[in-house]
């Protein structure tokens, strides 16, 4: 009884100093981007500042697993993804369990997938990129520039009947390069990370790895619309908090959070990153822990069939 007196009190007087907000990745990409506009307005809701903390290497997995050991206090949390929350739990060797060493706090979004090709490529639309595929078996290029790239990858030749070569790249920046000089035939990113390309039209929009079309990319067609039922994959991002986090802190952070993506400036930041807001049910940390367990049960068969590990 005492040590639940304790915590109620942490609770009432949470926060009582700066908040660190762990980002898996260096600076700059869309994760570090994402976190920056949520702390700096979460910062109003909690009265105290939320500083951002780069941790980055092995895939995410450092940063992770430094909030997977903080304090569960509410005073370390990471704004985690796909490839940190999901794939690394079959990729890496962690020391951490995603599923059991985390409180959920919410679900900020749904990151639009998009499959993208060079140019000069000899189809318009999805339909007939498999058409394609087929007719020229083994001699399609797609940029293989992490976990995420190389299961769709895996996926999409499953759901279509056709055979890619995957080539391998650091990472998403040098691939875009490549598919935008022509190098490379395809690529699928975050519409976060080819926006800027799809807008100047340096590059062929061919789906949005989605059943349906998303409103911050609405011109590109989804897989249903070109044919492909099933390659559903989105990119997210949420927050998480160590295990045994008080569910009081963890309600403080979700409210500060929620109240954040109702921010009409923050809503157009978010559109402006190519970023659909969770809607509000997923923003809870239920709603959280549903999706993300979802999630594993999805992609982590996927994974080890494919037999992805970090390289």
């Amino acid at each position: 009884m005492m040590f639940a007196g304790i915590a109620g009190v942490q609770a009432q007087s949470y926060p009582s100093r700066p908040i660190t907000l762990v980002v898996p990745f260096p600076p700059g990409g869309s994760t570090d981007v994402a976190a920056r506009i949520m702390g700096e307005r979460m910062r109003q809701a909690l009265g105290q500042p939320v500083v951002i903390e780069n941790v980055g290497g092995a895939g995410g997995s450092i940063g992770v697993g430094r909030v997977a050991r903080a304090a569960p206090d509410g005073y370390t949390i990471d704004i985690g993804q796909w490839d940190t929350h999901v794939a690394n739990g079959v990729v890496y060797p962690l020391t951490y369990d995603l599923q059991k060493d985390f409180e959920p706090v919410g679900l900020l979004s749904i990151n639009p997938q998009l499959i993208l090709g060079r140019k000069a490529l000899p189809a318009d639309d999805l339909k007939g990129l498999v058409a394609w595929m087929k007719a020229n078996p083994g001699k399609a290029t797609l940029a293989n520039q992490n976990a995420s790239a190389q299961t769709v990858g895996v996926l999409m030749q499953q759901l279509t009947g056709t055979n890619l070569l995957m080539v391998p790249y650091r990472g998403a920046g040098p691939a875009m390069q490549d598919v935008v000089a022509g190098h490379i035939d395809l690529i699928v990113v975050q519409a976060a990370a080819a926006l800027p390309q799809v807008r100047a039209g340096t590059i062929k929009p061919f789906a949005n790895l989605s059943a349906s079309r998303s409103p911050v990319v609405p011109t590109i067609p989804s897989v249903d619309e070109g044919g492909v039922p099933g390659l559903y994959v989105s990119g997210w991002f949420g927050f998480f908090a160590p295990k045994g986090t008080p569910k009081d802190v963890v309600a403080k952070l979700n409210t500060a959070m929620a109240q954040a993506l109702a921010d009409p400036a923050v809503k157009a930041r978010f559109s402006d990153l190519g970023l659909d807001i969770a809607s509000s049910a997923q923003q809870t940390p239920e709603g959280l822990a549903a999706y993300h367990k979802a999630e594993i049960e999805k992609w982590w068969p996927i994974i080890k069939a494919a037999g992805i590990k970090s390289e």
